[in-house]
């Protein structure tokens, strides 16, 4: 079916967070809230659902460090 105004809406915001992510640099999901303007207000929650969405379509690598998780453009 038609993708929903969110999902359109949220296409453009992973295009954003991806084109704001340099190659080779680990990213958390504050630093990718913080960095991206599409994501203004937005709450952790939300931008790990996206994260997860950017990894699921392999574009994003998550890694973890102590315990902390970290995105790297793939």
């Amino acid at each position: 079916g038609k993708p929903t105004a969110t999902q359109v809406a949220n296409e453009g915001v992973k295009a954003a967070i991806v084109e704001f992510m340099e190659a080779e640099v680990a990213y958390t999901i504050a630093e990718i809230t913080a960095g991206v303007e599409a994501l203004a207000g937005a709450s952790n929650q939300k931008v790990s659902a996206l994260m997860k969405q950017l990894v699921d379509a392999g574009m994003v690598v998550k890694s973890f460090e102590k315990r902390k998780a970290f995105f790297t453009k793939a």
